[in-house]
């Protein structure tokens, strides 16, 4: 993979060089138009990526204990043996006690500071994935499918030069230059395997749900979305504020149904339906954050849109953000080097001895491998060709991420009652620490304190009594601890209730501990 700096290219697919002549093939400028990413749309992504995973750390950090440490819902020895081999592999593995895993956040908290401001950006970048994987590995019953497509725009994003402009690294290279050398262009395009992998990523999330989507009933009959605004498990922020109105509903199901169909003009478009779509996109899915209680899919897929905004956009936006800019890059002049470190080299791989041509080659030839690699397992999971017997062994395509509400959205409201008896004879709810009736009701099942709580609830079998006895322990614990006082007992029951009109009430006993 190599960085195109010789020739600017606008999204007619015409371009110059540097001489100012015209660019004479055609149709590989309208090829890189279509792929390629402005580096300043790079850089606003890594940007947006560190600040995605300071939010996504400090989320988890409020259950470091509950989710991470062997006082938890899912000490070590309680990892099921189908996930054993990642969580052995997980450095947040190595010790069950809190203040080890603390360290590993504060870790990955500084990674992501530094891939922000775009310091040691690969550096920065490898460590976040690292640390990433790892912390998901430790507790995989908690995740949801914007933790797959973190991990993965991370990864794409590795092989980019994301800290080619707006970043620390990028002044710190211009200084070295000297007044002497002339610059990198400024408005040049990355081009190649790795922006195509990247794009690619992002594109896959949209086209397969679309089809899984098209595949039910829900979603052509304009039903789907009143259903979802059903679920109050899922009410975020504003969740409970969705009018009730039939024809309005309706609107909001083809219209995202439509954004997913029309989303491969994210590719096959330029300029200003590019822009159009990638802003749409963006906007409706800030509205699902403040709607939906999804956990962090809603930003992280707003920050998977930002590489498809073309060059014009990022023209205004670097002209209203000119003066903070210049402020960075005053800052980032001042930023000394690391003891040992008189080098302005900022690639890892540059310490493997390998010439920056070399380094091209090898980062292409992998971005190659993985984009080859993505597009036939979606192609598996989607059944448009036959997944091998090997493949099937290791891992079933067909189980994707990416059928978010599809083919059919949930028709049942899942809430839970998780009851604690103190000592002196009082009921709490275990989860949200206040009073309860003495005996409640299903009326009086709650939604979840946070949207892991609720993956954890609603992967937690009956028949898995290891991980049912490790949650009644750690929610003995729990409400000990709200209640500021001894706890007896801790009960804990699902509650379904149908929402596709019989309003059917249902209750199963997940389990019951004596505490003491």
């Amino acid at each position: 993979m190599v960085e195109r700096r010789d020739a600017a290219v606008d999204d007619s697919g015409s371009g110059t060089d540097d001489t100012g002549s015209a660019v004479p093939d055609r149709p590989r400028a309208a090829l890189r138009s279509r792929i390629g990413i402005d580096t300043r749309a790079l850089a606003a992504f890594r940007v947006a990526l560190g600040v995605v995973l300071l939010v996504d750390l400090a989320l988890r950090a409020r259950n470091l204990t509950a989710f991470y440490t062997d006082s938890g819902v899912l000490p070590r020895s309680t990892v099921p043996e189908s996930y054993s081999l990642g969580t052995r592999l997980s450095l947040h593995a190595l010790s069950g006690e809190a203040w080890a895993v603390a360290l590993l956040f504060l870790v990955a908290g500084l990674a992501a500071v530094a891939l922000a401001v775009g310091y040691r950006t690969r550096l920065a970048a490898a460590v976040s994935l690292v640390l990433l994987a790892s912390l998901q590995a430790r507790n995989p019953f908690v995740l949801n499918a914007g933790d797959t497509l973190l991990w993965q725009l991370l990864g794409a994003g590795l092989l980019c030069p994301l800290g080619a402009r707006w970043s620390a690294d990028a002044v710190r290279r211009r200084v070295a230059l000297g007044e002497g050398e002339r610059p990198p262009r400024e408005n040049s395009r990355f081009a190649g395997p790795a922006s195509a992998l990247l794009l690619t990523v992002v594109l896959a999330v949209y086209v397969s749900n679309a089809v899984v989507k098209l595949r039910g009933e829900a979603w052509p009959a304009g039903e789907a979305v009143g259903t979802v605004f059903r679920l109050t498990y899922l009410h975020g922020p504003f969740g409970g504020l969705m009018p009730e109105s039939p024809a309005l509903l309706a609107a909001a199901t083809y219209g995202w149904v439509a954004l997913l169909v029309a989303s491969p003009l994210l590719v096959a478009s330029a300029r200003r339906v590019r822009a159009a779509l990638a802003g749409v996109l963006v906007v409706a899915h800030l509205s699902m954050a403040l709607t939906l209680q999804i956990g962090v899919f809603s930003v992280v897929s707003a920050t998977a849109l930002i590489p498809f905004f073309p060059p014009f956009v990022w023209d205004r936006i670097e002209s209203l953000a000119a003066p903070a800019i210049g402020r960075f890059r005053s800052a980032a002049e001042g930023i000394p080097e690391p003891p040992g470190g008189g080098s302005v080299a900022t690639d890892p791989l540059s310490d493997l001895g390998l010439g920056r041509a070399t380094r091209g080659r090898a980062l292409a030839a992998v971005a190659t491998l993985l984009l080859v690699s993505l597009l036939a397992w979606n192609a598996m999971g989607l059944g448009v060709v036959a997944a091998p017997d090997p493949v099937v062994a290791v891992s079933d395509p067909a189980q994707t991420d990416w059928d978010m509400f599809a083919p059919e959205p949930p028709s049942t409201d899942s809430l839970v009652l998780a009851t604690a008896t103190t000592a002196g004879g009082d009921r709490i709810d275990a989860l949200h620490g206040d009073s309860v009736a003495a005996d409640r009701p299903p009326s009086d099942a709650r939604s979840y304190p946070t949207a892991r709580w609720r993956k954890h609830f609603s992967r937690l079998s009956v028949d898995d009594t290891a991980r049912v006895d490790a949650t009644l322990v750690h929610l003995c614990d729990r409400a000990a601890e709200l209640s500021g006082g001894e706890t007896e007992s801790v009960t804990v029951s699902s509650v379904g209730v149908d929402v596709s009109g019989s309003d059917e009430v249902w209750v199963r006993e997940i389990g019951t501990r004596e505490c003491r």
